[in-house]
């Protein structure tokens, strides 16, 4: 009956528009009350404070307070320069150069929605004049969005490294560098899937050889006529000629400038001096990871020092290097990361009242007899709580859904012999699939907002999307290797 009132009365608050946090907490007090009486809420506020006092968690307001200064100091402008100075040229160059800028700044943001919402102003708009429908430029962006949770650095690792240390049982607790490094194989492989796809996507019009750099140009509000295309297309001027006539007759109606017609598009690769400059324009970018992850592995600073480390840096770099940050906006920066943080600490705290409910009432140890006795097939078991995952993931957050199911389903998963960090990153990657997955959709929610559509339609371009990543699913969760090989290289 117990687990009938917490579920339950979850269930009614989140059908009712009740935000999940509150619903978590609002469930716990009244599961608390129905089981032990209202002076049982005594101990409510000493486990809450409990529950946000990990020196671990402290690492998630620094990481998010780098990805806003790196947002906001043009650092995901100039990773599209770099990622499309390298693969523009190639066919369906475009799509690669999506799916790699996401790749690299979700190794800044740690966050889904921040770098759909950095990168989607940029490329949707250059997808969408490459030929690519709105609907599926709209839908590579958000699943490229993906990223940002499964490869390091992630806020979703960390909080499964927290929350299952309680619930690990005789395993041994996973670290958080661990779980980054085990994130790269699965998002790596997801990488090459995304643009298997993308290469097979609907055209609107027979541009698939032709280079989007004036696209990208004209998404960045630049003129066309820029120093690095300027000098790509001096550099492939004669070669370019006819296909600069056929694309300026396709063009005419999109209003590009004057000079992006006499310029055409690149079809050959960029000269080596463009590659350098947009590299070396990109390394503010591309130095973050490097200094959060290097200082990890290599033992200099702790996951939360690393984050405050880059936080310090983005600041630095924005102020004084790239220059796009002025100290007036500082205060206002600050500000927003507080917000945010503010909005995500809320939801563990209410989460960590919610999951000292089932542990006290042994709910945890009542499901996991449940299902453990449902069926002998461990395959069942674990494509049972796969699509439980995925499901949860299409209406919460992963932060959520961690302290909602890892008590539940951590303890079976281990019974079955699947290692923890197998576990973080299969948990991970359903809940990074639920950011794109209708009727909630995070990532897609964004995307489809910033290529002005309705939500509907970009939600019928995702399912490519959606499917593929359920195969990746499938084969992370039962090829350990793909998650443990890494790490175990490394020795973490």
């Amino acid at each position: 009956m117990i687990e009938l009132v917490l579920f339950g009365t979850f269930l009614i608050c989140l059908f009712i528009g009740v935000p999940v946090s509150v619903s978590m907490g609002l469930s716990a007090l009244t599961t608390i009350i129905y089981s032990s009486g209202i002076k049982a809420l005594a101990p409510a506020s000493s486990i809450l404070y409990a529950g946000l006092s990990s020196e671990t968690l402290l690492a998630i307001p620094f990481f998010i307070l780098a990805g806003v200064i790196m947002e906001l100091t043009g650092i995901s402008r100039r990773l599209v320069e770099f990622a499309d100075a390298c693969f523009g040229h190639m066919k369906n160059g475009i799509a690669l150069t999506a799916i790699l800028t996401a790749l690299l700044f979700s190794s800044i943001s740690g966050s889904g929605p921040a770098t759909v919402a950095a990168i989607g102003g940029i490329l949707i708009p250059a997808l969408a004049k490459h030929g690519y429908t709105k609907r599926h430029s709209a839908a590579l962006v958000a699943t490229s969005g993906e990223l940002g949770i499964i490869l390091p650095p992630s806020i979703a690792y960390i909080v499964f490294a927290v929350v299952a240390a309680d619930y690990a049982g005789g395993a041994d607790r996973v670290t958080i560098g661990r779980l980054f490094m085990a994130g790269v194989v699965p998002g790596l492989i997801l990488v090459v899937v995304l643009y298997f796809i993308a290469r097979f996507l609907p055209r609107e019009m027979a541009m698939a050889k032709a280079s989007a750099s004036s696209h990208i140009d004209h998404a960045l509000g630049r003129n066309t006529g820029g120093k690095l295309l300027a000098e790509a297309t001096a550099g492939n001027a004669s070669n370019d000629a006819a296909a600069s006539s056929s694309v300026q007759t396709m063009e005419h109606d999109d209003a590009v400038t004057s000079d992006s017609d006499e310029l055409g598009m690149r079809t050959h690769r960029a000269p080596a001096r463009v590659i350098f400059k947009a590299f070396f324009r990109a390394i503010p970018g591309l130095l973050v990871p490097v200094i959060i992850l290097g200082g990890i592995y290599g033992g200099i600073f702790t996951p939360t020092e690393s984050a405050a480390v880059a936080s310090v840096y983005a600041l630095v770099v924005g102020l004084f290097v790239t220059r796009d940050l002025k100290f007036k906006e500082v205060f206002n920066i600050f500000t927003s990361a507080g917000v945010m943080s503010g909005r995500i600490m809320l939801i563990i705290a209410a989460a960590t009242l919610f999951a000292y409910v089932i542990t006290r009432n042994q709910i945890a140890r009542a499901v996991s007899d449940w299902m453990l006795n449902l069926t002998d097939s461990m395959v069942l078991l674990v494509l049972l709580i796969n699509l439980a995952l995925l499901i949860a993931g299409m209406f919460i957050d992963a932060i959520s859904a961690f302290y909602l199911f890892i008590p539940l389903f951590v303890p079976v998963l281990l019974e079955l012999g699947m290692d923890l960090t197998t576990i973080g990153v299969m948990m991970t990657m359903n809940l990074a699939i639920g950011l794109i997955t209708p009727p909630v959709g995070i990532d897609l929610f964004v995307a489809a907002g910033i290529a002005k559509i309705p939500f509907g339609e970009a939600a019928k371009g995702v399912m490519p999307f959606v499917i593929s990543g359920i195969g990746v699913l499938m084969l992370v969760t039962f090829v350990p290797a793909l998650s443990n090989w890494l790490p175990d290289l490394l020795g973490l």
